[in-house]
C-alpha cells in the first residue's frame, strides 16, 4: 500500500453527497477516521501515512470526507455544520457499509465529532482515539472568529491575525471551499459538557502535541473519562502531530491492546 490517494465512493445522507475511502484488510477490525477542520480524508490520513500504518498492520481502514471538505457536498448554511449533524454522517457511513461497531479515530474538529458520536452512538463504537483536541474541548480552544474572517478575506495578503494567515493558507493549498469552511467554523465549535464526556466508557487514547496552542492538555480531558489515556507528542504542534511516528506507535499499541481483550 502506497501513500497515492485510494478510490472514493459516495453515498448520500442528510440530502448531501458524502464521499469516502474503505481500504485495508476488508476482514480486519473497522477503523473509522475522521479528519479535522479544513483538511480532508487524504490531507489527514493519507498522506501523513495513516491509511499505510493502520491498513499494514492489519485493520479496515474507513474515511470519510466531512461535509464541507474534500469530496463531499459543501453547504453554506452555518446550521449545516453542527457536531451532531457530522456525528450522523459518520454513523450513516457505518450504516451504509453494514458495520455494527468500529473503532472511531478523530484529528482536531474530528475528534469532537468522534466525542459525540460516542455519547450519541455507544453501541457504535469499540473505541476513541482524540488526537490534536484535549481539554479544548470542553474549555474552548481560543478566539477563531478571526478564521471565518480570514477564510472570507480577499487575498491572504489582507490577513493579519497569524492562526487566520495559517487556516487561510492551508484552505488555498487544499483548493477548499473557502465560504463552506466559513460556515463550518462558525458553528462546529460547540463545547462539550463534562458530564456528557464522563458517560464515554469505551477506551480512549487522547494525544496532543507538547507545542500545539490550540487543543488544551490531553491529561486533563483524559481525568473526566472513565477508561482514557493521555499522550504527549513531543515537540509537535497541531499541524505537524498528525502524522507523527510517536503517535502511530500509540495507537497501534493500543489498538493491539484492546484487540486482546
Amino acid at each position: 500500500m502506497n501513500l497515492n490517494a485510494p478510490a472514493f465512493s459516495r453515498f448520500s445522507h442528510d440530502g448531501l453527497e458524502l464521499a469516502y475511502f474503505d481500504e485495508g484488510d476488508p476482514a480486519g477490525a473497522p477503523v473509522l477516521l475522521i479528519h479535522g477542520f479544513a483538511s480532508s480524508a487524504n490531507v489527514n490520513w493519507v498522506y501523513p501515512g495513516w491509511l499505510k500504518t493502520l491498513g499494514d498492520a492489519g485493520y479496515r481502514v474507513i474515511a470519510i470526507d466531512n461535509r464541507g471538505h474534500g469530496q463531499s457536498s459543501k453547504p453554506h448554511d452555518p446550521e449545516a455544520y453542527r457536531v451532531p449533524l457530522m456525528a450522523g454522517d459518520a454513523v450513516a457511513l457505518l450504516d451504509h457499509l453494514g458495520i455494527p461497531e468500529a473503532h472511531v479515530f478523530g484529528y482536531s474538529m474530528g475528534a469532537r465529532i468522534t466525542a459525540v458520536t460516542a455519547i450519541r452512538y455507544p453501541h457504535r463504537v469499540r473505541s476513541v482515539v482524540f488526537g490534536g483536541l484535549g481539554i479544548g474541548m470542553v474549555d474552548g480552544v481560543g478566539e477563531w472568529d478571526p478564521i471565518a474572517d480570514a477564510l472570507l478575506a480577499p487575498s491572504l495578503d489582507s490577513v493579519e491575525d497569524p492562526r487566520g494567515r495559517m487556516f487561510r493558507a492551508f484552505a488555498e493549498q487544499t483548493k477548499s471551499d473557502r465560504i463552506a469552511l466559513a460556515a463550518c467554523i462558525m458553528t462546529s465549535r460547540d463545547l462539550i459538557a463534562p458530564e456528557d464526556l464522563g458517560r464515554i466508557d469505551v477506551p480512549a487514547l487522547i494525544a496532543v502535541g507538547t507545542t500545539d496552542d490550540i487543543a488544551g492538555e490531553p491529561q486533563a480531558l483524559a481525568a473526566l473519562m472513565p477508561d482514557a489515556r493521555a499522550l504527549d507528542i513531543p515537540n509537535r504542534d497541531h499541524m505537524l502531530a498528525v502524522g507523527d511516528r510517536v503517535f502511530k506507535k500509540a495507537v497501534l499499541g493500543f489498538y493491539e491492546e484492546i484487540d486482546r481483550q
